[in-house]
């Protein structure tokens, strides 16, 4: 009870979210771990799609497909 107000008063904070882990079935019970996850800052979303961006095109010369 103590670590589910904790963890609800973290996701009512800015940046905070519940994300599942797993979900499984316990006799005839649903049962879902989860854990507090903080989301990513502008910067680093941008330097991922940067990143990710390059490996494509990395791929496209590998390939010898310098037009697409």
């Amino acid at each position: 009870a103590i670590e589910i107000k904790k963890l609800i008063g973290k996701v009512e904070q800015k940046g905070y979210t519940l994300v599942p882990l797993n979900l499984h079935f316990s006799k005839g019970n649903v049962k879902c771990e989860i854990g507090l996850a903080r989301g990513k800052k502008q910067h680093d979303k941008r330097a991922a799609t940067k990143e990710r961006e390059w490996e494509v095109q990395k791929g496209r010369i590998a390939r010898g497909d310098l037009n697409a």
